[in-house]
């Protein structure tokens, strides 16, 4: 046996600065602690202007406080991971097991087909035996052109891969190639057969081979079938179909799925996942690696703050630390048992000689046929798809409730984030598809926290408590719309009112506040350069903070409610991944874009106008009333609100100085000025 046999194919390292950052959270909380102590110690006697503000302002702190906790939970300990690529060559080269990678889309004008065979070409070009992976495109969409774009894509496919290997190509997303035009094969034909599912590249067909002789990976295009009386699930309905027609045709062991617009940037990670699935010690209780988000379309300070750069890079490290990560929808490589909803017993070994060796015999018509049934959209009727197997229905994030699932039963997560990115994609464009998104996120999230899939209840003794207090981080984003809204409000029309919610500037009880926004805030702006932001993106994040919570969360909070109520239902929104010339051009310079009318867009009209008439109404009253040192009292209020009023700078701009398309309707600006005013009479009366 050769000297590295026995080494491990994977290795893991505690993140760097973790003294830096206990002593951080330490300095956190003993400020912390001296601000609910002036809370406590200087609360409004009964009658006394300001209790009920005041009271407020103290229980918005306080679940502040609680978050931090949690997110600090989730930083305590990241780990990060490295692997062994050579060593699994070495050991398994000739057993490697096969892999069957998904793909979904549904709207061919969304989700350009383009676009789509962009990624799927990436995937079918991984360093890795070709006659060993099988691609599926599920187009939820059953649009002709999608079925003729990925039919030139097989077609392709046999120049392309030879080109990739020859060259080393990365990424192996030929984009420049799929900027030109291409005309539509005129096989009308064709069209007539591919209602349902289509084998394009059958790998196992001696003639399925590229211009070099060398065998192609096989390609399988599903459009499943729909009918208004059976719901489809989305994205879990697609998913479960791929699941079970990939069982048929060829039934690997290990399953990936990627969106539609996240390409392959890295040809190896097939092999990276691997390490972690086939390591003899750890890898047979491994369920599903997750890599990280990341996107090609980010500008250089990432006006809506889409990079998810402290997500990916620290806090899914830490979930990692807590227990491993959760599922976040791509990127991520699964092995099939687990969502067949297998649990993980203490003595599971995988036999991966076994499962490299397993062929199919039925022809390629039989195996048409046969997923045809398995896609029809009555066959999950009265079945466990979507409870106990596959991935979980009626819920808006599917994915962490099926990772959730895994976990609780005994699975382990692994998170990856190599040097070169794993996957690439596209991130929002624009203001509204940013919100927008984070409304559907946030609703679902605390869908699971609201429901018997709690991490407390369902992962109740069988994940690490910590684990379950790191879910919150994301779980808990609806509600926290309420605390920031009070923080956004109710301390600036107290300032015009003349009420003070804040130790005044000459009082010691000032350093506790002082200190613990000093440090927050810069060490938040230390973490956003040192994982590659600059000082403006950071500012942008800060902005985008305060826009998230005060609308996508609000609105995720309340079709939460409605829906719970029976008045609303489930419904998925796509983001989508194309732009116009004159929307990509403002993105680039980074402008603010709004240009339509919605009700995220009224709130935040509405609070940064009623932060502007209580700033301006605040320095007034602090300028009429300089000698009696009005402004001691009044100081951090102010500070607060004008904080608030320079985030706001594009709101004013987009309501009262911009001319273009992209500018705030004239209905926004009228509609938010009047309930600003109104709000602010009410609080003067």
């Amino acid at each position: 046996m050769a000297k590295d046999d026995n080494l491990p194919l994977f290795e893991t390292k505690s993140g760097k600065g973790r003294i830096l950052f206990q002593i951080y959270s330490l300095l956190i909380f003993v400020g912390t602690c001296f601000i609910f102590a002036y809370r406590l110690s200087h609360i409004p006697a009964k009658g006394e202007p300001g209790r009920w503000a005041w009271m407020g302002l103290f229980f918005s702190e306080l679940w502040f406080c609680f978050y931090w906790f949690v997110t600090t939970v989730v930083r305590w300990n990241p780990i990060y991971r490295s692997t062994f690529k050579d060593r699994l060559s070495h050991r398994y080269e000739k057993a490697l097991p096969g892999i069957d990678i998904f793909v979904c889309t549904a709207d061919p004008v969304i989700e350009p087909p383009v676009m789509v065979i962009n990624t799927v070409l990436s995937v079918m070009a991984y360093d890795y035996p070709p006659e060993k992976l099988s691609v599926y495109l599920s187009d939820d969409g059953g649009s002709d052109l999608m079925f003729y774009a990925i039919l030139e894509a097989s077609r392709f496919s046999k120049i392309w891969l030879p080109f990739c290997k020859r060259f080393k190509v990365e990424p192996t997303s030929p984009e420049a190639y799929f900027r030109t035009a291409v005309e539509l094969l005129g096989e009308p034909v064709l069209a007539k057969e591919w209602s349902t599912v289509k084998i394009l590249i059958d790998g196992r067909d001696s003639k399925a081979v590229d211009i070099q002789g060398q065998p192609l990976p096989t390609l399988v295009y599903l459009a499943r079938e729909k009918r208004p009386q059976y719901h489809h699930h989305f994205k879990a309905g697609a998913m479960n179909a791929l699941i079970r027609v990939s069982s048929r045709i060829s039934n690997s062991p290990i399953i990936l799925n990627v969106d539609c617009d996240m390409y392959s940037n890295n040809s190896k990670s097939v092999r990276d996942a691997l390490c972690f699935f086939m390591d003899e010690e750890k890898g047979n209780e491994v369920g599903f690696v997750q890599f990280p988000q990341a996107f090609e379309n980010l500008t250089k300070n990432d006006v809506y703050s889409s990079s998810l750069n402290v997500i990916m890079e620290l806090e899914m490290p830490g979930f990692d630390g807590n227990g491993g990560p959760c599922y976040i929808g791509t990127g991520c490589f699964h092995r099939r048992e687990t969502l067949f909803g297998k649990k993980y017993k203490k003595n599971y070994k995988t036999d991966w000689k076994r499962w490299s060796n397993r062929s199919v015999e039925e022809s390629t018509s039989v195996l048409e046929e046969t997923s045809k049934v398995l896609a029809s959209c009555s066959y999950e009727e009265n079945t466990q798809w979507g409870k106990e197997t596959g991935l979980k229905y009626d819920c808006a994030v599917e994915d962490v409730l099926t990772g959730l699932t895994m976990q609780c039963q005994g699975w382990r997560s692994i998170y990856f984030n190599p040097e070169r990115k794993g996957f690439l994609g596209v991130a929002p464009t624009t203001l509204l598809q940013s919100l927008v998104q984070h409304k559907r996120w946030s609703e679902g999230d605390f869908h699971i926290f609201a429901s018997r899939n709690c991490p407390f209840v369902l992962g109740y003794k069988k994940i690490p408590l910590k684990l379950q207090l790191s879910y919150c981080i994301y779980l808990l984003w609806a509600p926290n719309c309420l605390a920031t809204l009070y923080y956004a409000t109710v301390p600036s029309l107290c300032l015009l009112r003349g009420i003070s919610l804040f130790p005044q500037i000459s009082d010691s009880w000032v350093l506790a506040f002082a200190f613990v926004i000093f440090l927050h805030r810069a060490y938040s702006l230390g973490e956003c350069i040192w994982f590659g932001g600059t000082f403006k993106g950071w500012w942008n994040d800060q902005r985008m903070w305060v826009y998230k919570r005060t609308t996508s969360y609000f609105f995720g909070l309340l079709d939460h409610i409605l829906k719970r109520l029976g008045f609303t239902k489930s419904a998925f929104v796509i983001t989508t991944k194309v732009a116009g010339d004159d929307v990509s051009r403002r993105y680039e310079q980074e402008v603010m874009e709004f240009g339509t009318s919605s009700p995220m867009f009224t709130i935040l009209a509405t609070l940064a106008l009623l932060n502007a008439f209580c700033f301006f109404g605040g320095l007034k009253k602090v300028i009429a009333d300089l000698e009696t040192l009005v402004w001691e009292r009044f100081a951090l209020q102010i500070l607060l609100c004008g904080l608030l009023v320079l985030i706001n700078l594009p709101v004013y701009h987009g309501l009262f100085f911009r001319k273009d398309v992209a500018s705030l309707p004239t209905s926004v600006s009228y509609q938010s000025t009047i309930f600003a005013l109104l709000v602010c009479v009410i609080a003067l009366c």
